[in-house]
């Protein structure tokens, strides 16, 4: 556990001193949201039935733009190499890895989204759902995102590759994360967000992994 911790602190500080994590994200998702009023109109009526997706369209594009960075700067250094041989397990490197993602990326857009949410006109009574799906279901896509991350580490320009492997991914999560907002600001069932909760228990489970599984074949 003291190793894990170690790697966690490391990975958040070169997120936060970098910029790349928490800055990038967020403020592509503030621009997104932003734009959208202007460009198809302020409103309410055509604006609210359209928040619960556009905010987890541009909450699934920022976390998207740093994965890129997850696995490719210790690769170039060789820090990755080092991980590998060490006592902690290849799959909790992926999974401390994944967390610090989270942490940086994932989880200032769940306590962003309900300010940005007031400019889509999205019901009061959505609010404490979107905040619960978005909680629930972006851990996945870090996870996912890892394991794009690990398939592509190593490769030039592997950024357009990454969004090509990994966005295929985020479409369950996406589904029901919009849906759940949209059934439960209506008053509908709450199966959506169950639904989004067994997706991501079970990409957490699995996503380690598969992620140190591609990093093995890259590092030999």
């Amino acid at each position: 556990m003291g190793a894990a911790r170690t790697l966690l602190a490391r990975d958040l500080r070169l997120a936060l001193r970098s910029g790349g994590g928490a800055g990038l994200g967020l403020a592509f998702f503030l621009i997104v949201v932003l734009l959208v009023p202007l460009g198809v109109g302020p409103e309410q009526s055509r604006l609210a039935p359209l928040a619960p997706g556009i905010l987890w369209v541009a909450a699934l594009l920022a976390c998207l733009l740093s994965l890129d960075r997850l696995f490719q700067a210790d690769w170039e250094d060789g820090v990755l190499d080092v991980l590998a041989l060490a006592p902690l397990p290849l799959e909790a490197v992926v999974a401390v890895k994944a967390l610090a993602h989270w942490l940086t990326t994932g989880l200032p857009l769940v306590l962003l989204a309900p300010v940005l949410a007031v400019t889509l006109n999205l019901p009061a009574v959505a609010f404490p759902w979107l905040i619960a799906s978005l909680a629930i279901g972006t851990p996945a896509l870090s996870f996912l995102g890892a394991i794009g991350a690990a398939v592509t580490v190593g490769v030039r320009r592997g950024g357009l590759l990454l969004s090509v492997l990994v966005l295929p991914l985020y479409v369950p999560s996406l589904i029901f994360g919009a849906e759940a907002v949209a059934a439960a600001g209506a008053g509908e069932s709450l199966t959506p967000l169950l639904l989004l909760a067994g997706l991501t228990l079970f990409i957490l489970a699995a996503a380690p992994f598969a992620a140190a599984a591609a990093l093995r074949v890259n590092l030999r």
